[in-house]
């Protein structure tokens, strides 16, 4: 078996459904597979596996899963997967299937997708930042993914900007995922509803429990003064997380995926001015560049499909 098999299969696990690929040596998607995540760990693990089957003769296996994962492919803890704890997803993947399965985080293989074969081909220095139900990332530094000591690189949507906010499903409070993922928009509109305001975001949704961003995002489009506030609110926290990851990481391009990927044009104006506003130095400084992950949603599961060609590169 080589890195560069005809056919290679990746999937990403997410906290409501795992979305699975078949690429090719190319990198172009031959298949794609949706199935809802369970919530126990065999039941996720006989899930994976049956899914996998189901794509026939690969070269190679990854798979993309939330939270803190090891470098052997344990997964310590996973906020979106509330029953899974130290579930060495790895070994019972390749002890049930007779072959090796490579597991990476979720959005490090979002990230190394962006590298091999979207907006971020030929850039050195990126950060992918995946706004969904939270928040997670992955980092390419000088030509290299970024793993950590323990292969915990990339949790920047726990990264703390108000600890009198929110408490977050990972047992903190005021996590940058809990003001800045798709989540968190539906949560700040469904207050201004609550509130008595938000009429046109209301009319949209048809309740108050079921405010979702879109909701948000029609009535800003058409010109809602209160869900462009929304909007303005959201996409200020989005940039004060990308500024302060830029003053640690200093990289040349940040590139936005996720559920929120899909109709990001509706927020990168905005993301762009209050980024500009937060920078350190700015005027001082080149600028890094803001993008839409081209893979959309189909980036963590075509990441996970090129970990064994990552892996036999040595991070390249």
């Amino acid at each position: 078996m080589t890195s560069s098999g005809r056919r290679r299969a990746g999937i990403d696990v997410g906290g409501t459904k795992c979305l699975g690929v078949v690429i090719d040596s190319d990198g172009e998607v031959l298949q794609v597979e949706r199935q809802p995540t369970p919530r126990d760990p065999d039941g996720l693990i006989e899930a994976l596996a049956t899914m996998i089957g189901g794509f026939g003769d690969v070269d190679a296996i990854g798979v993309g899963v939330p939270g803190l994962v090891t470098r052997e492919g344990v997964i310590r803890a996973s906020p979106n997967l509330f029953d899974v704890r130290d579930l060495p997803v790895g070994s019972r993947l390749s002890e049930r299937l007779a072959r090796h399965v490579f597991v990476e985080n979720d959005a490090t293989c979002a990230a190394i997708a962006e590298w091999k074969s979207g907006v971020a081909m030929g850039r050195s220095d990126v950060v992918v930042v995946t706004l969904g139900t939270g928040i997670g990332g992955g980092i390419v530094a000088d030509g290299r993914v970024v793993r950590g000591r323990n292969g915990f690189a990339g949790e920047i949507g726990h990264m703390i900007v108000d600890p009198s906010g929110p408490r977050c499903p990972c047992g903190l409070h005021g996590c940058w995922e809990r003001f800045a993922s798709g989540s968190a928009l539906a949560a700040r509109a469904r207050d201004l509803v609550s509130a008595g305001g938000g009429r046109a975001i209301l009319a949209r949704a048809g309740s108050e429990t079921g405010v979702r961003g879109e909701h948000v995002e029609s009535a800003a489009r058409d010109g809602d003064a209160e869900a462009l506030a929304v909007i303005d609110e959201f996409c200020r926290w989005v940039a004060m997380g990308l500024a302060n990851l830029a003053n640690a990481l200093d990289p040349e391009l940040f590139v936005i995926g996720g559920g929120l990927a899909s109709t990001g044009d509706a927020y990168l104006p905005s993301i762009r001015k209050w980024f500009g506003r937060m920078l350190y130095a700015p005027e001082l400084r080149p600028h890094p560049t803001i993008e839409l992950a081209r893979h959309r949603e189909l980036a963590g599961a075509i990441g996970a499909a090129h970990l064994a060609e990552v892996e036999a590169d040595g991070g390249h």
